[in-house]
C-alpha cells in the first residue's frame, strides 16, 4: 500500500500514517510512487485503498468529493510534480463529528457531517437557522483550530424545534411553532395573519414575549386556516372548493358569491349570519366539472375541442349564447337560457370546424395541401364572393362564393401558396468574408459608403439588360428566403425593401431597374424615393463578437481587426437579443449600447477613426436599445475602521440588500491606512467595479443598486453625492464611490485624495447621509482631512464655497463645534506649512492625526 499522510487530527486508520504540514511537504517525505492524503473527518468504510490511476492520468492529484464539497480532503498524490487535480465523482462521505460543533440554541437540529472546505483558511463557522441568518441568530458554531476570524454561513441551516411557550392561537389553523423572534428585537407581541388576510386584518396567531406590551404585525410567516363547512353552500358539479376562506373581519355581514373558471357566479356561497347584501368574490374560484342541458351542438365541429362546462353569468338576463369556430363568431355551439329571445356572441372559447363546404373554386397550380379548407364566412354577413390571396398578394388564391353573391370581399386571414418565379440576383459585398454564397447571383459589387449610391451604381450597370432585379447583401442569410416574391401590379416600379431582423431599413431590395436608374439620383436620401417596406424579414448573419476582459470597450474597439461593417464588443457575454443597425447612410450607422452600462455595444467600422478616449467622440449614438442585455450587478463593499455608527449603518445596508438576490455584499474592517483599506476592498470585490460604502454613511434606501458605470468611456471612478448633516452640503465628500477595481489596485495612494488620483466622474445621485459627527474625535478628524483637501484645491469657486460652509457653523452643540474646529485647524495647518505636499500628506496617517489633535485640542480618539 502507498504511504499515508494527514494534517491536524490523527485519522487512526493505518499504523504507518504520518503527519505532514502540507501536501507539498508530504511529497518530500513520501517513499512510494504515490501517497494518500487523508482526513479524520471522512468515512472510509467503502473506500478502495488499492486504487491506482491509469498511466495517462498518473501526473494528476486525484481527489474525491464529499457530500458538501468537491474536495473531501482525500487525495492520491504523485510523489513529485506540481499539484494538478483530477476530480472523481464517487463521494467519500463525511462522518458525523458532533464533537466539533457548539450548539448555541437548545435542541437545534443540524447536519453534523458538514466540514469546512479543506482549502479554506481556519475560521470559526457560524450557522443560522430556518428563520434567521447566522449574523442575526447564531445557532451552530464549528471551530477550526487556530481560527481568529468568524465566517457567517448561508447554508446549511440549523433546524429549530417546535416550542409551545408564548404561543396563542386565535383561530383554527395550522402553524409552525418553531418560529422565534429576531434576537435583536425588544420584547414584543408578534401577530401573524393567514393565507387570506394580513395580521392587521385578521390576527390568527400570537407570540407573546414575556413583559411585552407593544404589538408587531408580521407579514411572514402566515398561518394556514383549516377548512370549515359552517356557513357554506356548495352547488353540485363543482370541484376544488377551498372552504378555508373566511370573510374580512371588518366587513359587515354579507353573502359572498364565488365564481367558477367561467363566470363570477355559479360557485360556492358563504353566508355570514344576518347577511342581506351580496358581495362577489374573485378568488378563490371553484372548477365546474358538469355539463348543463341547454346546449345545441352543430354536426360540423369537433366536440372534443370545446369546454362544455361553460355556463352563463346568473346575474345576466336570459340570452341565446352563440359561440364561434376558429374562423368566425358564428356556426359554433349554442347555449339557450329558457325564455331567451336575444342573441349574445361569446368569444371566450371557440369550437373547431372540421368539415369542408361545397362553395370553393380552386385555381390551377395552387398547393391545395397548404390551405385550410374548413374556412367559412360569418353567417350574419350579406352574401359575398370571398377572394383569398397568395403568399405574396391579395389576389390569385382560392374563391368562396356564397349563393346569390355579386360583390367581392378580399380575405387576408389565410393564403394559398403558389409556385415560385425567377429574378436576377446582384450581391453587395460588405467585405465581411461572406460574399458569393448566394445561388444564381450574376454580379457582385462592393458596398459604397451608403445604400443610395451603391444601388444607383448597380441600376446603371444593368439598364437594358434586366427589368427587375434582386439586390442582396453578403451580411444577410438567404437560406430560407422565398425568391418567388413579387409585388402587386400597381407597385411594380417601386423600390421594395425587406427588413433585416428587426431593422425596417433592411439590406435586401427588389428593384425595377429602369425606374430606379432614371429617378433615384433626384432624391437626396434613399427613403425619399418611392419605397415600399415589405413585411418580410431576412436574417442578418451573426456579426463578429469580440468578448474581452477589459473594463472599457474603447481600447478593444481601437485594436480590433474588422471583418464587415459592424461588430459587437462585450465584457459580459453575448446578449440574447442583438438589434440590427441601419446601414443606409453614415448618420444611421450608430454606436448602439445594449445595456445601461454598455457592457455590450455594437460599433460600426465607420466609427473607429473618430474614437480616441471615449466612444462619445463619434457623433452618431443610439441609446434606445439599452434593455437588450443585462450588466453584471456591482459588488458592494462596506469599509469600516471603528466608527461608532458603523454597525448601525452596516445593518441598514444589509437589510436593504439581503433577500433581493442582486448585488453581492462584502465587508472590510479595521485595515490600517486609507490606501490599504481601499486595496483590501478591491481584493474583496468579484466585479470590475464595486460600490464602496463607508462606515459613516447611512445609505439612502431609495438608491438604485442596478446603476452601472459607462463602459463607452475609459475606466474611471464614479463619485456619488452624500448629505452632510452638520453643514448641509451635498457633494462627493464621504459619499459612496463606484471604484474601478484595477485602478484602485494600481494606485499606491500618492496624492492627498486617493480617489482623485485616478480618472473620475461625479454622479449627482444621493447615496446617503454621512453621520461623521458621532463623536468629537470623528467630527474633528473628518473636517480636518476634508478641509486640507479643499484648501489644497484652491483657487476653485466650488471648493471655496464648500470650505466657507465648513468654517461657518453657528451652533453651540458639541459635535458641530468640533467639526468647525477641525476645519479651522486644517486651514491654520495648511498656512503654517505653506501647502507643502509632504506635510499635508501626513493627514492620511491616523497616528499623526491623533497626535496633532491631542496637542492642538487635547482631543483623544473616541472622545
Amino acid at each position: 500500500m502507498f504511504d499515508v499522510f494527514y494534517s491536524g487530527n490523527k485519522p487512526k486508520l493505518f499504523v504507518h500514517e504520518r503527519e505532514a504540514d502540507s501536501i507539498e511537504h508530504a511529497q518530500t517525505l513520501s517513499r512510494t510512487r504515490y501517497f494518500w492524503w487523508i482526513t479524520y473527518l471522512a468515512d472510509y468504510s467503502t473506500h478502495d485503498w488499492n486504487f491506482e490511476p491509469v498511466p495517462w492520468q498518473g501526473e494528476y492529484t486525484h481527489t474525491w468529493p464529499s457530500q458538501h464539497h468537491e474536495y473531501s480532503g482525500t487525495y492520491l498524490v504523485p510523489q513529485s510534480g506540481e499539484i494538478k487535480y483530477h476530480f472523481h465523482s464517487r463521494i467519500i462521505p463525511n462522518r458525523d463529528t458532533i464533537a466539533d460543533f457548539d450548539t448555541l440554541v437548545d435542541n437545534a437540529e443540524f447536519d453534523h457531517t458538514w466540514a469546512p472546505h479543506p482549502h479554506d483558511p481556519p475560521y470559526t463557522y457560524v450557522f443560522g437557522n430556518q428563520w434567521w441568518p447566522a449574523n442575526r441568530m447564531p445557532t451552530i458554531e464549528y471551530h477550526v483550530p487556530g481560527a481568529t476570524e468568524r465566517k457567517y454561513m448561508d447554508k446549511p441551516q440549523a433546524r429549530l424545534p417546535a416550542t409551545h411557550n408564548n404561543w396563542h392561537r386565535l383561530a383554527n389553523c395550522e402553524w409552525d411553532h418553531s418560529w422565534v423572534p429576531d434576537p435583536g428585537d425588544p420584547p414584543l407581541i408578534y401577530v401573524f395573519g393567514n393565507q387570506w388576510w394580513s395580521a392587521e386584518k385578521m390576527p390568527t396567531v400570537e407570540y407573546r414575549v414575556p413583559g411585552a406590551t407593544e404589538r408587531k404585525y408580521m407579514s411572514w410567516p402566515r398561518a394556514m386556516l383549516l377548512e370549515a363547512a359552517n356557513n357554506w353552500t356548495v352547488p353540485t358539479g363543482l370541484d376544488k372548493v377551498d372552504m378555508s376562506w373566511c370573510p374580512d373581519p371588518g366587513d359587515p355581514p354579507m353573502t359572498y358569491q364565488f365564481g367558477t373558471q367561467h363566470q363570477r357566479t355559479g360557485g360556492a356561497v358563504y353566508t355570514a349570519p344576518g347577511a342581506t347584501e351580496i358581495k362577489y368574490v374573485l378568488a378563490p374560484r371553484a372548477t365546474k366539472v358538469t355539463t348543463d342541458a341547454h346546449w345545441t351542438v352543430p354536426e360540423n365541429i369537433n366536440i372534443d375541442s370545446f369546454d362544455w362546462t361553460w355556463h352563463p353569468d346568473a346575474t345576466e338576463p336570459p340570452y341565446i349564447y352563440q359561440f364561434g369556430t376558429q374562423w368566425q363568431r358564428t356556426d359554433g355551439p349554442v347555449y339557450t337560457v329558457p325564455g331567451a329571445t336575444e342573441v349574445k356572441y361569446v368569444s371566450v372559447i371557440r369550437s373547431n370546424k372540421i368539415t369542408i363546404d361545397s362553395y370553393w373554386t380552386v385555381p390551377e397550380g395552387a398547393d391545395t395541401a397548404s390551405f385550410d379548407w374548413t374556412w367559412h364566412p360569418d353567417a350574419t354577413e350579406p352574401p359575398y364572393i370571398y377572394q383569398f390571396g397568395t403568399q405574396h398578394q391579395r389576389t390569385g388564391g382560392a374563391v368562396y362564393t356564397v349563393p346569390g353573391a355579386t360583390e367581392v370581399k378580399y380575405i387576408e386571414q389565410i393564403k394559398i401558396k403558389v409556385d415560385s418565379t425567377a429574378a436576377v440576383i446582384v450581391e453587395i459585398d460588405h467585405l465581411d468574408g461572406n460574399a458569393k454564397q448566394i445561388s444564381n447571383s450574376v454580379k457582385t459589387m462592393r458596398y459604397f459608403d451608403n445604400y443610395r449610391d451603391t444601388l444607383i451604381r448597380i441600376a446603371k450597370s444593368l439598364v437594358g439588360q434586366h427589368e427587375f432585379v434582386w439586390v442582396c447583401s453578403s451580411i444577410c442569410d438567404y437560406t430560407d428566403f422565398d425568391f418567388s416574391w413579387h409585388p402587386e401590379q400597381w407597385q411594380a416600379t417601386m423600390l421594395h425593401v425587406f427588413a433585416s431582423n428587426d431593422q425596417k431599413f433592411g439590406d435586401t431590395f427588389y428593384m425595377h431597374v429602369p425606374s430606379f436608374a432614371e429617378y433615384a439620383e433626384r432624391k437626396a436620401l434613399l427613403e425619399w424615393y418611392d419605397v415600399n417596406f415589405v413585411d418580410q424579414i431576412v436574417p442578418r448573419r451573426r456579426m463578429p463578437v469580440i468578448e474581452h476582459a477589459g473594463d472599457s470597450n474603447v481600447e478593444a474597439v481601437k485594436t480590433t481587426e474588422w471583418a464587415g461593417p459592424l461588430a459587437l464588443f462585450t465584457t459580459n457575454g453575448e446578449p440574447c437579443t442583438i438589434p440590427a443597425v441601419n446601414l443606409w447612410r453614415s448618420e444611421t450607422k450608430t454606436i448602439t449600447p445594449l445595456s445601461s452600462g454598455a457592457s455590450a455595444v455594437i460599433v460600426p467600422k465607420s466609427a473607429v477613426p473618430y474614437i480616441k478616449t471615449q466612444m462619445y467622440d463619434y457623433p452618431y449614438i443610439d441609446k434606445t436599445q439599452r434593455r437588450c442585455h443585462s450588466d453584471t450587478k456591482l459588488d458592494i463593499v462596506f469599509i469600516s475602521n471603528g466608527e461608532t455608527n458603523a454597525e448601525d449603518n452596516w445593518m441598514i445596508l444589509e437589510s436593504r440588500i439581503i433577500g433581493l438576490e442582486t448585488n453581492k455584499l462584502h465587508r472590510v474592517d479595521r485595515v490600517n491606512g486609507r490606501a490599504a483599506a481601499y486595496h483590501a476592498a478591491a481584493e474583496a470585490s468579484t466585479t470590475p467595479w464595486f460600490f464602496a460604502v463607508f462606515g459613516k454613511l447611512a445609505i439612502d434606501l431609495d438608491f438604485d443598486w442596478d446603476w452601472q458605470p459607462d463602459r463607452m468611456q475609459e475606466a474611471k471612478h464614479y463619485i456619488f453625492h452624500a448629505r452632510n448633516p452638520v453643514n448641509g452640503l451635498v457633494y462627493g465628500h464621504q459619499a459612496m464611490i463606484a471604484y474601478n477595481r484595477q485602478l484602485v489596485l494600481d494606485n499606491p495612494g500618492v496624492g492627498l485624495d486617493f480617489t482623485l488620483d485616478s480618472p473620475h466622474e461625479v454622479v449627482p445621485i444621493l447615496s446617503g447621509v454621512a453621520y461623521y459627527d458621532t463623536s468629537a474625535w470623528s467630527a474633528w478628524r473628518t473636517a480636518f482631512r476634508e478641509c486640507i483637501k479643499l484648501k489644497a484645491s484652491l483657487p476653485d469657486v466650488e471648493s471655496e464655497y464648500r470650505l466657507a460652509k465648513w468654517l461657518d457653523i453657528n451652533s453651540d452643540e458639541a459635535d458641530p463645534q468640533w467639526s468647525r474646529l477641525g476645519a479651522e485647524d486644517a486651514v491654520e495647518y495648511y498656512n503654517q506649512v505653506n501647502g507643502d505636499f509632504a506635510a499635508l500628506k501626513k493627514s492620511y496617517e491616523w497616528s499623526w492625526l491623533a497626535t496633532y489633535a491631542f496637542v492642538k485640542r487635547s482631543l483623544t480618539p473616541n472622545q
